[in-house]
């Protein structure tokens, strides 16, 4: 490379950096939990009020129309472009946070994104959090939100199921729950950085923990343990990896090669297609957790390929 080509890449680079830096600062600061003990009420107050402001700050809704309800005594909201698109899909989209955080402002950012790059209505919701509400409260709230949009007149295979991080985790309990009571599947999963496995068993929680610039291992040994203390974590309710995919409809999912929840993906790829679920996993080299929700082009990239994936199933 010409010597004057790499300056310039450099600081092209060291600008782009500079821009993200205030973003991942604040988004570090949502995961930033050293132990179990430091899950303090009013840490995630702070954490929580956070992630409302941050998702109102930087959510791309030019063109949108946004729409908060009340879904059965729960906080819900539509996302939806303002010109008239004519579908019958929508997306129900379950927001990240470790179990213990997450609301409807933090759901803006990604949910605005679907929006856009799909034209489907996005339906999220505000499931209860932990340690105030464990598990599996926020599973039953995810079921409500799967019989709302039932009562609306959606077919299941209409559905696209969607969720990041946490909220990955809960799409995949909800598609085990309606499989055990023989009720019709999502046509479609999209599973963003999922959180899949709460024993920790994949070999990126150690690899990636000096590279990882969004979780540590003791925030997620913090969240666990506020979600599902005393029970067992190979449950597949808690840990979908072990789940019987047999059925299951086809997935996309998306991760970051600096993740420590990198195995988590590759293993439910590896499970997947073992049971015959047509699957396709996308790594985005050098990304970081959630990375989808960062304004770079990367990200940019992993939201149209969503779009694509959808279109073509």
């Amino acid at each position: 490379m010409e010597p004057k080509l790499r300056i310039i890449r450099k600081k092209k680079s060291e600008a782009e950096n500079a821009h993200l830096d205030p973003l991942m600062r604040a988004l570090k600061a949502l995961h930033s939990a050293g132990a179990p003990e430091s899950m303090t009420a009013e840490e995630l107050e702070r954490q929580r009020r956070s992630q409302e402001v941050l998702g109102k700050l930087t959510a791309p809704m030019t063109g949108m129309d946004y729409e908060e309800f009340a879904l059965s005594g729960m906080s819900a909201a539509w996302t939806r472009l303002k010109a008239p698109h004519g579908s019958r899909h929508a997306i129900l989209y379950c927001h990240g946070g470790g179990y213990t955080s997450g609301n409807l402002g933090y759901s803006r950012v990604l949910s605005s994104k679907l929006a856009h790059a799909t034209g489907y209505d996005v339906l999220s919701f505000e499931y209860r959090l932990a340690p105030e509400f464990p598990y599996p409260a926020a599973v039953e709230d995810a079921l409500r939100a799967w019989d709302y949009l039932m009562l609306q007149g959606y077919g299941a295979r209409d559905i696209v199921l969607a969720g990041d991080s946490a909220g990955g985790n809960l799409a995949l309990v909800l598609c085990s729950r309606l499989k055990a009571a023989g009720r019709k599947l999502p046509g479609t999963l999209i599973l963003m950085s999922p959180w899949t496995d709460m024993t920790m068993s994949g070999k990126s929680y150690t690899e990636c923990s000096e590279i990882d610039p969004m979780l540590t291992p003791e925030y997620i040994e913090a969240v666990r343990l506020a979600y599902a203390a005393g029970r067992d974590y190979r449950s597949s309710d808690l840990s979908p990896l072990f789940a019987d995919f047999t059925g299951f409809p086809p997935t996309l999912i998306q991760v970051g090669d600096h993740e420590i929840l990198y195995s988590d993906s590759e293993q439910l790829y590896q499970a997947m297609k073992r049971a015959n679920v047509p699957c396709r996993l996308q790594v985005s080299e050098g990304m970081w957790h959630v990375f989808q929700m960062f304004p770079i082009r990367k990200a940019s990239v992993a939201i149209e390929n969503i779009a694509r994936f959808l279109l073509e199933q």
